[in-house]
């Protein structure tokens, strides 16, 4: 029987494959989806999604900002850098204001419903 048994053989042309995107690209990737959903994206977020170093992350995060391909804020509370889609800092800046209003507004009417 085994010699009836054909050799594998891959299905495909190799060249056809996608090619992998090096960290730093992923890296980008990720942050411009972010900011075109609406969020921004923390530099300690990089370190644990990547699986990554922090110190890498933060050399990663460098090299992006220099390019201009994206800028950065503090946040207000925490101080942690927040990163973001060039020219979308205000943009992200006004949804985030307006879900966390949303969002209160929907904690006082559940707490209406609550008390009645």
């Amino acid at each position: 029987m085994p010699e009836n048994r054909r050799p594998f053989r891959r299905t495909g042309d190799r060249s056809s494959r996608p090619k992998t995107q090096s960290t730093e690209d992923r890296i980008k990737d990720f942050i411009l989806r972010n900011s075109r959903n609406g969020y921004y994206t923390k530099v300690s977020t990089l370190s644990y999604k990547f699986e990554i170093p922090e110190d890498k992350a933060w050399e990663i995060v460098g090299g992006l900002l220099t390019d201009g391909d994206l800028e950065s804020i503090h946040d207000e509370f925490t101080g942690e850098m927040k990163l973001c889609e060039a020219g979308k800092t205000y943009l992200i800046m006004n949804l985030e204001q307006q879900r966390k209003r949303q969002k209160s507004q929907e904690f006082k009417m559940n707490k209406k419903q609550k008390s009645k």
